[in-house]
């Protein structure tokens, strides 16, 4: 990365962090240190910054890398035809823009034949020069017009005039979207577009990009519109020229090669600017459904439900090691379902029950329950689990690599399972925009979106800490330092040599040196390790702080750690080094107080009624209890048990006003709503939270009336699956 004090400078203001600041991140980031890393272990060398700020740091480095590596290459064009003076050399090189970068190198850039120069071709460039100097002048009006083509030329290609239009189409023009011609002969989504306008600089990021949809799907045409009028007045002002056929050439210049590409340039960074909106909005969706309280270690029968095929049953143990599967019939054969169920639960005894919350989820739990009051096990809870995703896992090479001897739906149960125990630990193995907590993620840049949803997974998996010994490859890729040759590494290590007993065995695994060390071993956990501080976030570069505060305690390493009391009566002061300052050292201490603390919440289970299982249940007025599934610029997405999310408009959010549904509301957030429209035949539920809602929402026009289906299996012949249900279990 590319750094000198001008571009620290310019990086102040936008990423609100001091200069020393940012080149202590740069320098950082240049060794080879990963975000995760730099945040949390040398925060005496940034001054202790957030994650957050750090990857800001990042991302503007990167831009201006980019800036700078292009203003070579153009200086480099620039010179090699013979055109580079002291002047443009100077105001290439203090361009700090890269749309004003463009607009400077726009004359010089290789063109496919244009009529100016046809025109210079045939002569008329010293006619051309008189009209701009504002010569005396005679000729003919094809000659004139010849003349204009080089003009018009001129004045797009000027600097100051192609950021002049820019700026006004980006600030003042309308978009205006009009339905296309063969208008569709059935309804669609777009039809509230079909004769719509709303100014480009107001338009808010969800609608634009379902405008673009529409466009891209050949049922919208739109435009940027903009008087002409006022900008060739503009034009002939920026340019100081004036008379008759300059402003003939400045609105040709206008019409023809202005305005065409400075509505395509704003169009594109209006969409840039939508995607990076919906990419923020999917971003924190993914973290909070990514760090969604777990069960934690407890063994969990898991059922995919299912109606003609079946539920798919599968057993995990404790740690996630699954044990077994069969298929039971609830609605075609309840006796024997109930028996099988019984059977599973004496023998594994389990202490949960998850149930994907696909068709048939609610009457599959409800017969779970019933199945176990009968045999007096109403300890055992039953959960809902969000079966998005579970199916790509399924027939992903993750799931065919973890378990090639069984069919997709088994595999597909074995994940709501271990969805439950550890959300994170099994989110991590599918595709983040197969999860269904974003907005347009299938219309956005996708380079933006990957980057930004991996950079998500990696800070949460790093924010948690990763068990070593039972960590898949998955998990372990996106560990700080570690990847997925070096994770694969890991898992072979362990396979052939038996658990890690230390940190220090990591340095047994081929291909993994120092560097990787420094990076991953600190977001690594051996529980039951010999060395306590293992199973904690304290870093090994730091082990001899503690053994020294142990020794000043007066007693042993694992004494200390845990130990609340002794831990707190630490004066950190005493520690500090060149190196190491409060910040790690009230970080260390944390670590001995409450080693290994998980960050996310406790598990509690969503409490949705029994008489509420599917759309017919739910009537106007009904005050019921949800789950926040999804959260987008106009609203959240809530789930209250019946298969089908209804909508919390952003309006009806909260008995104030609400701009961004995300400062009050956010993934896997308990919910009380009120039901104020239900439109059955549409599979549409409009709720609300406020205090005093009003009703028939379901019947109002715009986003209102979105209700988002869930994913769920599809049918399966049911292979893979003994003909006896209990023959696996």
């Amino acid at each position: 990365m590319t750094i000198n004090q001008e571009t620290i400078a310019r990086m102040v203001p936008e990423t609100g962090a001091n200069p020393m600041q940012i080149a202590a991140v740069a320098k950082l980031l240049a060794d080879g240190n990963t975000v995760p890393f730099i945040a949390r272990y040398r925060k005496e060398a940034h001054g202790n910054l957030d994650e957050v700020k750090i990857g800001k740091i990042q991302e503007r480095l990167a831009y201006y890398d980019e800036l700078l590596s292009r203003k070579e290459t153009i200086l480099k064009s620039i010179d090699e035809q013979g055109k580079l003076t002291d002047e443009l050399r100077g105001k290439i090189v203090g361009c700090w823009q890269k749309s004003a970068l463009e607009d400077l190198y726009q004359p010089y850039k290789p063109k496919r034949r244009t009529r100016a120069q046809t025109a210079k071709e045939k002569g008329f460039e010293p006619l051309a020069d008189k009209i701009w100097n504002g010569e005396a002048y005679e000729g003919s009006e094809e000659d004139l017009q010849y003349a204009r083509d080089i003009i018009a030329e001129r004045i797009a290609d000027d600097a100051d005039v192609r950021g002049m239009v820019r700026r006004e189409f980006a600030t003042k023009s309308t978009l205006r979207s009009q339905v296309a011609e063969p208008k569709p002969k059935e309804p669609t989504k777009f039809e509230q577009y079909y004769d719509f306008e709303e100014p480009i600089a107001t338009i808010p990021s969800h609608r634009y990009l379902a405008i673009r949809r529409g466009q891209k799907e050949g049922v919208l045409w739109v435009k940027l519109v903009l008087d002409p009028a006022p900008l060739v007045e503009r034009i002939v002002e920026t340019i100081g020229r004036d008379g008759e056929q300059i402003r003939l050439a400045a609105e040709d210049a206008y019409k023809r090669l202005l305005a065409p590409g400075c509505e395509v340039d704003v169009s594109v960074e209006k969409k840039m600017e939508a995607d990076r909106a919906a990419v923020e909005v999917f971003a924190e969706n993914l973290r909070h459904l990514l760090l969604a309280s777990p069960l934690g270690e407890k063994a969990v029968l898991a059922i995919d439900p299912g109606i003609r095929t079946g539920c798919k049953v599968a057993m995990m143990d404790a740690t996630g090691k699954y044990l077994g599967k069969t298929v039971i019939f609830p609605q075609q054969r309840p006796e024997e379902a109930e028996r099988a169920i019984a059977l599973i639960v004496q023998k594994y005894r389990p202490e949960a029950i998850a149930v994907g919350n696909g068709t048939a989820g609610r009457e599959t739990e409800a017969f779970v329950r019933k199945t176990l009051k009968k045999i007096s096990r109403t300890d055992i809870i039953v959960v809902s689990v969000s079966e998005a995703g579970a199916s790509v896992y399924s027939a992903s090479e993750i799931a065919r690599k973890e378990f090639p001897d069984l069919d997709l739906t088994v595999r597909g149960a074995i994940s709501i399972g271990r969805r439950l125990q550890d959300p994170l630990a099994e989110l991590v193995k599918i595709d983040p925009k197969a999860i269904g907590v974003g907005q347009y993620q299938h219309d956005v840049h996708q380079p933006l979106l990957g980057a930004k949803l991996d950079e998500v997974v990696v800070s949460c998996v790093n924010g948690v800490g990763v068990e070593l010994n039972t960590a898949s490859a998955p998990l372990l890729e996106r560990v700080s330092g570690v990847g997925a040759s070096l994770a694969k590494a890991i898992v072979e290590w362990r396979n052939e040599n038996g658990r890690f007993k230390s940190r220090d065995d990591l340095k047994k695994v081929k291909g993994l040196g120092a560097k990787a060390f420094e990076q991953c071993a600190g977001f690594l956990r051996i529980r039951g390790a010999e060395n306590p501080l293992d199973s904690s976030a304290v870093h090994p570069e730091r082990y001899a702080i503690v053994e020294k505060m142990a020794a000043d305690a007066g007693m042993s390493v694992r004494r200390l750690v845990g130990n609340s009391p002794a831990a707190k009566k630490i004066d950190i002061r005493r520690y500090i080094t060149a190196d190491v300052g409060e910040p790690t050292l009230k970080d260390i201490v944390s670590e001995l107080i409450k080693p290994g603390r998980d960050p996310r919440a406790t598990f509690e289970p969503p409490k949705f009624r029994d008489d509420v299982t599917k759309i017919e249940d739910v009537k106007e007025g009904m005050k019921l209890e949800g789950v926040v599934t999804n959260v987008t610029a106009f609203g959240a997405f809530v789930d209250i048990g019946v298969h089908q999310d209804g909508l919390v408009h952003v309006s009806e959010l909260s008995d104030g006003f609400v701009g961004d549904p995300a400062s009050v509301v956010k993934t896997g957030d308990r919910l009380a709503v009120t039901v104020i429209g239900v439109d059955r035949a549409r599979g549409r539920i409009s709720l609300s939270a406020k205090s005093k809602p009003s009703f028939g929402g379901a019947s109002q026009g715009g986003g209102r009336q979105q209700t988002r289906q869930r994913t769920s299996f599809a049918p399966s012949s049911g292979a893979g699956f003994s003909c006896n249900p209990f023959a696996d279990l």
